[in-house]
């Protein structure tokens, strides 16, 4: 079993920054697709953004596609998700993921991860 633990998350102020990092002790981390995902009260979780093995693919959803970047360190099996113009509709529990296996349509979905972090609170005030 894979074990991802997030931190980074915190309280803010609307317009702050904050960096979320998830680490991993597994051996294997750099042959994991890795995504983001948040999920607030009473709501689905929400896909946020995935990045390739070897960092040359990510993708956004477009609610924070100029305000939130994807990059991972595969030395230090780390991912992140650094969060700039954060907004209170940001708050939520934030979740890392990893995909263990090729997909084809793509990695936006929570089924297409194998393994997940336990989740860091995020919440933004106005």
């Amino acid at each position: 079993q894979v074990q991802l633990v997030e931190s980074g998350g915190g309280s803010v102020q609307a317009g702050g920054s904050l960096r979320l990092s998830c680490a991993t002790s597994e051996r294997t981390f750099s042959s994991f697709t890795m995504g983001w995902f948040r999920q607030a009260p009473g709501k689905e979780r929400e896909f946020l953004a995935h990045i390739s093995q070897s960092s040359t693919v990510t993708s956004y959803v477009d609610s924070v596609k100029d305000r939130f970047t994807i990059s991972r360190d595969n030395a230090a099996n780390t991912v992140y998700l650094q969060m700039n113009s954060l907004k209170p509709e940001d708050t939520a529990v934030y979740y890392c993921a990893a995909s263990a296996r090729y997909r084809d349509t793509g990695y936006s979905r929570p089924n297409d991860y194998d393994f997940w972090g336990q989740g860091t609170q995020v919440t933004v005030s106005s």
